[in-house]
């Protein structure tokens, strides 16, 4: 396996694993929550990024909607 396709396969690896657990939080996580259509929307981002093989933007989308549902944690938002 070239160094190429063994970083793809880890991005992939990685974004999947963190997808999982977003799925894992966004489960208690309430669509009326200001912001949180777009922990959703990055959430799908993902999904289709990983379904396109583009595992950068996937990746890219994952930590993009960790951020946004850290940031709505870290200021009481998600209660």
């Amino acid at each position: 396996m070239s160094d190429l396709n063994r970083t793809q396969e880890e991005l992939k690896q990685k974004t999947e694993r963190w997808l999982d657990e977003l799925d894992e939080e966004l489960e208690e996580l309430s669509e009326d929550v200001e912001q949180s259509e777009n922990v959703f929307a990055y959430r799908d981002d993902t999904v289709h990024f990983l379904e396109q093989e583009d595992f950068i933007r996937a990746w890219e989308a994952v930590i993009y909607a960790w951020g946004i549902l850290e940031t709505l944690q870290r200021l009481g938002k998600t209660n």
